[in-house]
């Protein structure tokens, strides 16, 4: 094994689980095509694997053999390293919540940042850019509200919004009433409809 993936491999497995590699951390050890080449070659032998364009991540040794990292691992780490809110989408929400029964089936999450698609094995993630009302209360249960009324759309708000007032904390119906200000108006409006009838 070269002296440069030595290197690689070894900043690889001093990363937590699902923590990033990208070929411009590598540049002082090597040229762009070496520190490429050497990316290719450790992920066609199962030594790293290719999450995304140009981001890579150790497998996870398991009792079962090698594994991709999980999920919310890659998620924390996208999010440590480049500052983006990344959340659940409305429909994962909205089951987490109690709102619906519907398993979603595919991996979807809203991003401050870019559009992208991440593979994890057989696994694919899709990162959506996201609004910035959806994003603004982050994972707190009141963000997970209004993630998942958006997906519910106005039709179902009432009737999500009575089962969220005995499922929420006072201060998270605070903190959405404190959101309107940013909200769709069909929703600024079904959640002052809910908070004056509660």
């Amino acid at each position: 094994m070269s002296h440069l993936a030595e290197i690689i491999l070894s900043a690889a497995q001093s990363l937590p689980e699902g923590g990033l590699l990208s070929a411009k951390e590598f540049l002082h050890v090597g040229s762009r095509a070496a520190v490429d080449q050497t990316f290719t070659r450790l992920t066609r032998e199962g030594k790293l694997m290719r999450v995304g364009r140009g981001v890579y991540a150790a497998p996870v040794a398991s009792r079962f053999g090698p594994r991709p990292p999980s999920t919310e691992s890659v998620v924390q780490a996208i999010t440590a390293v480049n500052g983006e809110v990344i959340v659940p989408n409305g429909a994962t929400e909205a089951n987490v919540l109690g709102l619906t029964t519907q398993v979603p089936t595919r991996e979807v999450f809203l991003t401050s940042g870019r559009s992208r698609k991440l593979q994890l094995g057989n696994r694919m993630v899709e990162l959506k850019h996201g609004n910035r009302w959806q994003l603004v209360l982050g994972r707190r249960p009141a963000g997970m509200a209004i993630r998942a009324l958006s997906w519910l759309g106005p039709e179902q708000a009432t009737t999500a919004l009575k089962v969220l007032q005995t499922k929420l904390p006072e201060a998270e119906w605070i903190a959405m009433r404190t959101a309107r200000a940013v909200l769709p108006s069909w929703m600024a409006r079904a959640v002052s409809e809910a908070s004056e009838n509660a």
